[in-house]
């Protein structure tokens, strides 16, 4: 994906500092990186980030290593066959790509209803990972949540009561927002959304249906 696209919506400081000290989740990381693909504004900041942690690394006190130590790991290394990664060609962002193994194509998706479709990836348990397919002026049901649940525009665009979102776009949405997210008339919309939680919807089928789809 080289196409330049305007991205008005970009990762918290937070989400940045949770990236760069590794404390993010599986699910959360897949959709950081991602962004940060799409993203010169975002990768700037993670390199500001990265060098504060660097600094810090430099003044920690430092222990002395065992005088095995550096020939017993080299010797791992050499033990280790060297294994060639190959990209796959896609149009979508590289590390999202590199997850699924392939393009939108090689996605298993699953009716959850209106139309929409997901696929849920495999993460670890701290969080889930899904990607959306929201056809044209279709909606998500109304909801709200009960952590954090970040959503990356990957094709097209979606509109809610809070924002306009399209291409590279990432919507961070916590307890404190409901909405009904909408895709816009001409195009498909495609996203890419991690959840800490379940989300909390307002009416009665979508709560019926919540545990089979695991949303």
């Amino acid at each position: 994906m080289n196409e330049m696209k305007t991205i008005n919506h970009h990762l918290t400081d937070q989400l940045l500092m949770g990236y760069s000290s590794g404390n993010l989740p599986e699910a959360f990381n897949l959709v950081v990186a991602t962004h940060l693909s799409m993203c010169d504004e975002c990768r700037a900041a993670l390199d500001a980030y990265d060098a504060v942690g660097g600094s810090l690394l430099d003044t920690d006190e430092t222990s002395e290593m065992d005088s095995s130590s550096l020939a017993a790991t080299m010797k791992l290394i050499a033990a280790k066959p060297a294994v060639k990664k190959s990209t796959p060609k896609s149009s979508l962002p590289g590390p999202l790509a590199n997850y699924i193994g392939g393009d939108l194509e090689s996605v298993k998706w699953r009716p959850v209803g209106m139309g929409v479709r997901q696929a849920i990836l495999k993460t670890s348990k701290k969080a889930s990972a899904r990607l959306l397919y929201i056809p044209a002026g279709s909606a998500i049901p109304d909801h709200g949540h009960k952590g954090t649940e970040l959503t990356l525009v990957i094709k097209g665009a979606f509109s809610d009561k809070t924002a306009r979102f399209s291409a590279g776009d990432v919507e961070v949405a916590n307890e404190d927002i409901e909405h009904t997210p909408v895709a816009e008339i001409g195009e498909d919309c495609i996203c890419l959304s991690a959840t800490d939680a379940p989300l909390r919807f307002n009416s009665l089928v979508p709560r019926i249906v919540q545990p089979f789809l695991n949303i």
